[in-house]
């Protein structure tokens, strides 16, 4: 308990630019995809899928990317370098939000189960003693460049999770202010 309780109470991503090698190799990074994949999942209809993006694969991935942000030729200095980015860390897992109608689960949940998975997924690396970032930069929202990637009509990218190694000490962010977040309801009279 005491680990699991160090380790919420320092949580702190790396940026994917930081990451280095090693990564976790293929039998560590399916463990910790199937720890990923331990997450509240009302009807049991696990409403999302892993795209794993091989690094050499990314190299081109990114060029694309870069390519694409040109031609939408707004903000194209920040799309690129977010386009480069996709190709730095050791390892990127795309998980991806399959949700759809359904006669008792509202899609809201089945968007949140895929939220639940990449936070998963980062505390699955955190335990591996791997660091990891969840992103979803603009090629996320764009309709071709989620095809280009293997997203499916009519699914969303919860994020990319990029994992690898950073060996330096992480400073922490200013964190939320939580009283001032939490409020107690009271039954109307």
């Amino acid at each position: 308990m005491t680990d699991l309780l160090s380790h919420l109470q320092t949580r702190r991503s790396v940026s994917n630019a930081l990451l280095s090698e090693p990564g976790p190799d293929d039998p560590t990074l399916a463990d910790m995809l199937t720890l990923a994949a331990r997450v509240p999942d009302h009807g049991k209809l696990a409403p999302w899928r892993f795209v794993i993006y091989p690094a050499g694969a990314r190299k081109a991935g990114a060029e694309w990317l870069a390519a694409r942000a040109e031609a939408l030729g707004e903000d194209v200095e920040k799309r690129v370098k977010k386009a480069n980015g996709f190709a730095t860390a050791p390892v990127c897992v795309g998980v991806i939000s399959t949700a759809a109608p359904h006669v008792k689960i509202p899609e809201w949940e089945q968007h949140l189960s895929a939220g639940a998975v990449c936070l998963n997924l980062l505390h699955a690396a955190a335990a591996y003693g791997f660091r990891a970032q969840w992103l979803t930069d603009w090629f996320s929202n764009d309709p071709e460049a989620c095809a280009y990637l293997g997203v499916a009509e009519g699914e969303r990218v919860a994020g990319f999770v990029y994992i690898g190694s950073y060996a330096n000490a992480v400073p922490d962010r200013d964190r939320p202010d939580v009283p001032a977040l939490t409020s107690t309801w009271a039954a109307p009279a």
